[in-house]
């Protein structure tokens, strides 16, 4: 009988043409070289954000992009008629086995379907690429491993897209926080809203794809085998497991924030649930959820702290919230301010024979989260990838390594493992697994 680990490896190296401890075709760089970078995706993410923060430095650090791989001919197209309005002369692949054949590039940025990043990057590490990785890093925790395996093996630079680690408002809570100067986290609350109907939504496209125009076998990786579908092939945040939804996009991003300011890996457990209450259009990821996470020492039941996360598409009241609570106060990353807000006083702690424990007001550096689409306009991505351009070239660490991604994609598994089975979810560190009612999650 094949083992699901054996079908997710040999689904990854038939389908997806991974190449598995191939040959590295990477240049042995001078520190003057020019870096050649491959795009793995030409994604609206991509061309929305990724690139024109890479191209605004580019010169500057001596980057280029030499090649695009897509899947589907008209993103192709798009990206010869995108960079050629730039100036740039850039080689097109029909997939990434085309791709690494033509053993121009350096290093590339993954911006695909969320549920392929993970063995897209253990594919691009293996054939020798630094590699610049959006979130969420993998939505099964037997695609994580199969990732965190592949750097860790290589040792090549990757970057997780988790912006707020090379954000100055983020950077200096975190700075604050490991300080001591907050005290003891006592609760976290997180939300990301919109009414957004058409978020994450293409009906323009999904008209139009064929399937003879892309490659629907290489597109489902180690997915369940399954009809053409272009709904998946292009709206597949919508829809399980081609996605997680809210926890993928969103939580990812927040969550990743409580994992650096603490040190801690992952949550205890979580309970969560949600549902589709109103964007009723076929697909199967929520459109409303709540997750309740505790975290703290996994042998200290003593310890910890509470992080509440709520998300809704259908109303965009409260926006992006991210608020950190201590006994002495707040720490909002809505505001960038610190201050005394629910701290303990006078009156309250005297009659317990305690001191007053209150904050001293301060300003964080100002930068503030939008909840629209992603724009050219975007200094937490400039950031972002030059941090990642820079480390590829002195062989730092980045701000966000594989790490930051391998941790953020538990907690995410975990909140979609309670989402869906209703069973209160935990981690078995021994064998790297999110459980569910004592049962190992899989999709």
């Amino acid at each position: 009988m094949t083992t699901r680990r054996e079908f997710i490896q040999k689904s990854a190296l038939g389908a997806a043409g991974l190449t598995l401890g191939a040959k590295s075709y990477s240049r042995i760089l001078g520190a003057n070289d020019r870096i050649r970078v491959g795009v793995v995706g030409f994604s609206d993410r991509f061309r929305g954000s990724l690139a024109p923060q890479f191209l605004a430095q580019a010169k500057e650090l001596n980057f280029e992009i030499v090649a695009v791989s897509d899947l589907w001919s008209k993103r192709r197209e798009e990206a010869v008629n995108y960079f050629k309005e730039k100036g740039i002369t850039v080689r097109t692949a029909r997939n990434n086995d085309e791709l690494y054949d033509g053993k121009d590039t350096d290093a590339v940025i993954i911006s695909t379907a969320d549920f392929q990043h993970a063995l897209i990057l253990a594919e691009a590490v293996r054939a020798g690429k630094d590699a610049y990785c959006e979130k969420p890093f993998a939505e099964t925790m037997a695609d994580a491993r199969e990732a965190l395996k592949a750097v860790k093996e290589t040792g090549k630079i990757v970057q997780i897209g988790s912006q707020r680690r090379s954000t100055p408002n983020y950077i200096a809570a975190n700075d604050y926080i490991r300080s001591g100067k907050f005290g003891k986290i006592v609760m976290v609350e997180m939300s990301w809203n919109v009414n957004q109907p058409g978020r994450w939504r293409r009906p323009s496209l999904t008209g139009v794809i064929k399937e003879s125009e892309t490659d629907w076998k290489r597109f489902l990786m180690n997915r369940p085998a399954q009809p053409w579908d272009p709904r998946k092939y292009l709206e597949f945040r919508l829809f399980w497991p081609f996605s997680s939804g809210i926890p993928g996009q969103w939580m990812a991003h927040q969550i990743d924030t409580v994992h650096w300011f603490t040190g801690l890996s992952h949550p205890r457990s979580v309970a969560a649930n949600g549902g589709i209450y109103l964007w009723k259009d076929g697909r199967t990821n929520f459109d409303t959820m709540t997750a309740v996470m505790d975290y703290g020492d996994p042998a200290d039941k003593d310890s910890g702290f509470q992080v509440v996360y709520t998300s809704r598409f259908t109303n965009s009241a409260g926006g992006t919230k991210e608020i950190y609570f201590s006994n002495g106060g707040t720490l909002n990353l809505d505001t960038n301010k610190i201050t005394s807000e629910g701290g303990l006083e006078e009156k309250d702690a005297s009659s317990m024979k305690m001191k007053p424990n209150l904050l001293e007001s301060m300003d964080l550096p100002g930068i503030k989260i939008e909840t629209a689409a992603n724009t050219g306009s975007d200094p937490m991505t400039y950031a972002h990838m030059r941090n990642w351009m820079e480390c590829v070239r002195t062989r730092n660490k980045p701000n966000a390594d594989v790490m930051a991604g391998y941790n953020h994609s538990i907690a995410n598994i975990m909140c979609t493992a309670a989402l869906r089975t209703g069973e209160k979810a935990t981690f078995d560190e021994a064998r790297q697994e999110v459980l569910a009612g004592g049962k190992i999650f899989q999709y």
